[in-house]
């Protein structure tokens, strides 16, 4: 731990939402170090502890009491964009609806009109994808989702695929240009006809979690019960 995260690093200690844990997590993507996170957010779906823990949390931390997840992540195919919980493709307010053609593995499979296609990792199925209708995916099962916003269209469904099939995505909107978002940041413009590759990284970050933590008491604690 150290105020400098560009150097020598041990375990990263953030205190903070899901936004802000998520932030970490791509901070130390491809680096050996643990995000240990206080949830002082809403939900805190990635959090490892909640602040009313936060004493006991932080002795655990400098002990090295806890286990350690690895998250898988999503990338460009260029390699400049890192997601954690979802790649997202959206059209932008006051323009017409987008139309987006996706392939995978080479493959066309669709053209949707829509709001918006939402790329999620198992950790971040829980999030846009759930919202979405799409399936939630236990933390451990490789592969992504791919679900639509608003679809205008009563065939598009959500799709999971593989873990090393390569998804490609193309604006196909005659004139407007749709927002690519990470984790709910835009980062970047998918300008009319063109195209971009996204990969699953089997080794994207890494969460700490206390011993004994479970994704199936962590959605029921997080979510209530999804069937009565």
């Amino acid at each position: 731990m150290g105020t400098d995260p560009d150097a020598a690093t041990d375990l990263a200690l953030v205190l903070g939402g899901d936004g802000t844990i998520l932030s970490a997590l791509r901070r130390f993507a491809g680096r050996d170090v643990p995000v240990f996170a206080v949830n002082y957010g809403a939900i805190g779906f990635l959090a490892t502890i909640e602040n009313s823990e936060l004493d006991d949390g932080v002795r655990r931390a400098v002990r090295g009491d806890f286990d350690v997840l690895g998250i898988p992540a999503l990338v460009t195919g260029d390699g400049r964009w890192l997601a954690v919980n979802d790649l997202s493709f959206h059209r932008r307010a006051e323009m017409r609806v987008a139309e987006l053609g996706y392939s995978a593995q080479g493959t066309e499979i669709g053209q949707v009109r829509c709001d918006g296609l939402v790329v999620s990792t198992a950790a971040g199925s829980t999030g846009y994808n759930l919202a979405n209708g799409g399936p939630v995916l236990a933390w451990g099962v490789e592969g992504y989702v791919v679900s639509f916003i608003a679809p205008h269209t009563l065939t598009a469904r959500a799709l999971v695929a593989a873990p090393d099939d390569v998804l490609e995505v193309e604006n196909r909107s005659p004139e407007e240009p749709v927002d690519v978002a990470t984790d709910g940041r835009i980062v970047c413009t998918l300008e009319p006809h063109e195209r971009m590759q996204l990969r699953y990284r089997r080794k994207g970050a890494l969460l700490a979690q206390l011993p004994g933590s479970s994704f199936y008491r962590r959605l029921r604690d997080k979510f209530g019960q999804l069937a009565h």
